[in-house]
C-alpha cells in the first residue's frame, strides 16, 4: 500500500500537527516549514500528512483542514502562518482544487486558502515535534489546541483514533 502525501499550512505548525496526528489513517506527520513558487517561496509554518487513502479520503483531510484554522480570515502574520494546501503533482493539485471549489460553494465568507505546489520542506528540530503529545498539560497546548480537537470531536468523531488523542481538557 502506497501512502498518499499532502502539505498542509494552518496557522502554528504545533496545532496542525496535534490535529492531523489524532486521526484514523494518518500513518504520520511531519511538522516544520514549507515553501512554494514566487510569491509564495518564503516558508510559513506547515506539516506535510502521509495517510492511507483507504481509511481517510482526500477530500476528508480538507474539510477537517479547513474547519480547525482560521482559513476564512487575513490577520498580519499570514505570511507565516499561510493557509494552505500543498501539493505534489499537477494532477493532486487539480484534485484539490476542486475539492476546495465545491467547500467554498458552502461557505461565505470565502476561504482563502491557497492551493501550491510544495517546493521545499525543512523539517523542526526534535525538541519540537510531536509537540502536543510531549506538552498536553502546556498553556499553549490547552489553550490553542486542545479547543482544535475538542471541535473535531464533535465533528468528525467517527475520523479520531481516541487512543491517539488521549484526555483533552482546556480548561
Amino acid at each position: 500500500m502506497q501512502l498518499g502525501q499532502l502539505g498542509l499550512g494552518g496557522g502554528c505548525h504545533w496545532c496542525t500537527e496535534g490535529v492531523f496526528q489524532a486521526l484514523i489513517g494518518v500513518e504520520y506527520v511531519e511538522q516544520g516549514w514549507i515553501s512554494s513558487e514566487t510569491p509564495y517561496e518564503s516558508f510559513s509554518e506547515a506539516i506535510i500528512v502521509h495517510f492511507n487513502p483507504q481509511l481517510i479520503e482526500l477530500e476528508m483531510l480538507i474539510e477537517i483542514h479547513l474547519q480547525t484554522h482560521s482559513s476564512q480570515s487575513n490577520h498580519p502574520f499570514r505570511s507565516k502562518y499561510r493557509s494552505a494546501i500543498y501539493y505534489y503533482s499537477e494532477s493532486q493539485g487539480k484534485k484539490i482544487e476542486a475539492i476546495l471549489n465545491v467547500q467554498n460553494e458552502e461557505v461565505d465568507p470565502k476561504y482563502i486558502t491557497k492551493v501550491l505546489k510544495l517546493k521545499d520542506f525543512k523539517l523542526n528540530k526534535e525538541e519540537y515535534l510531536d509537540y502536543y503529545q510531549k506538552n498536553k498539560e502546556a498553556p499553549f497546548c490547552k489553550r490553542y489546541i486542545a479547543p482544535k480537537l475538542k471541535t473535531l470531536l464533535k465533528t468528525h468523531s467517527k475520523n479520531l483514533d481516541k487512543f491517539k488523542m488521549g484526555k483533552i481538557d482546556n480548561s
